[in-house]
């Protein structure tokens, strides 16, 4: 289990950083990073695209358009 971990955080970590944050449409960061995720075979999780100032306390692992939005990440 923690193996599984660290490669989500690993994945996390790769999706969230600035290469894909200035203005990248955020379908296109979102298919990005699920398809990381799915090359690590994790499974059973959700990517939401959300306003900046909705993310909460959500697990960011993107931004986009700009900074106007967020790509969260919860675990089902």
């Amino acid at each position: 289990m923690k193996t599984h971990f660290a490669l989500i955080a690993a994945a996390l970590a790769l999706a969230a950083s600035p290469t894909f944050a200035a203005g990248k449409p955020c379908e296109e960061l979102k298919a990005e990073i699920a398809a990381k995720l799915d090359a690590k075979n994790v499974t059973g999780y959700t990517l939401d695209i959300v306003d900046a100032d909705k993310a909460g306390d959500a697990k960011v692992v993107g931004s986009c358009e700009g900074g106007a939005k967020k790509i969260t990440y919860k675990k089902k």
